[in-house]
């Protein structure tokens, strides 16, 4: 039988992916902006990850996860939702290596642990990435490589109505509908120079900007989305590598 999912602590905490862990999982899973579009560009920056160490920060149920693992990476997985990594554990097998964490909270691994961090549409739920960032970078060994994608800023103000200062680090709400379940999730925005500075200001250096297409493959099987989401701004994505030096050496 299947496992059950654990039942949320908190039923009104924002952004509960607990309460719909299943729903968001099966759309994830097959439509065009997560499985033809975020996740092939995700890997296609990752690039041979043949023994590289990973560390999937907000896996989800583990799609990407699987990816490259499947790719011969060694990959470690983490996420706030309980009810997600349950989904995960059951696509992934019992020896995968997966922690309940809050990307808010310290990371529990030591230093320079992994050579690659992945952050799939995550770090867009968070109103500060200081902390976090300082904590990936913690745990990247010297030349190793932090892959984000999250949405995009200029897509962030344009589509909402009244604009809001595109200047401001500002929460806002949208209503999505997965696998047939509505829910609100909360984000926060900011403008580009927000995250480089963000980026830089944790010893990062910036490596590749990306606004990839959606996988040719898409065009049939989603035809009027191909030609949207293929002529219209999304997701944007980011290789920052971490210095060989240590931050603020000289040497």
């Amino acid at each position: 039988m299947p496992e059950s999912l654990p039942q949320p602590a908190d039923p009104v905490r924002a952004n509960d992916y607990d309460r719909f862990a299943e729903a968001y999982a099966a759309d994830n899973e097959n439509n065009i902006q997560n499985a033809y579009y975020e996740r092939p560009a995700m890997v296609a920056l990752a690039g041979d990850v043949t023994g590289r160490r990973i560390l999937d920060a907000g896996c989800g149920a583990g799609p990407l996860f699987a990816a490259l693992r499947d790719r011969g990476a060694n990959v470690t997985g983490l996420d706030a939702s309980a009810g997600m990594l349950a989904l995960a554990r059951r696509r992934l097998g019992d020896d995968a290596d997966l922690h309940v964490v809050d990307l808010s909270d310290p990371l529990p691994f030591a230093d320079g642990v992994f050579d690659d961090v992945v952050a799939s549409l995550v770090l867009h739920y968070l109103q500060d990435w200081g902390p976090t960032l300082a904590e990936i970078r913690r745990v990247l060994r010297p030349g190793g490589r932090l892959i984000v994608s999250v949405q995009h800023p200029f897509t962030d103000y344009a589509m909402q109505n009244p604009r809001p200062d595109y200047f401001a680090t500002t929460s806002y709400a949208d209503e999505f509908t997965f696998n047939g379940q509505s829910v609100q999730l909360r984000f926060w925005r900011r403008p580009l120079h927000a995250m480089t500075d963000a980026f830089t200001g944790a010893g990062f250096r910036l490596s590749v900007i990306s606004e990839p297409q959606p996988d040719p493959a898409a065009r049939e099987l989603f035809p009027d989305d191909f030609q949207s989401l293929s002529t219209q701004i999304g997701f944007l994505f980011f290789v920052l590598e971490a210095p060989s030096s240590p931050a603020g050496s000289t040497g």
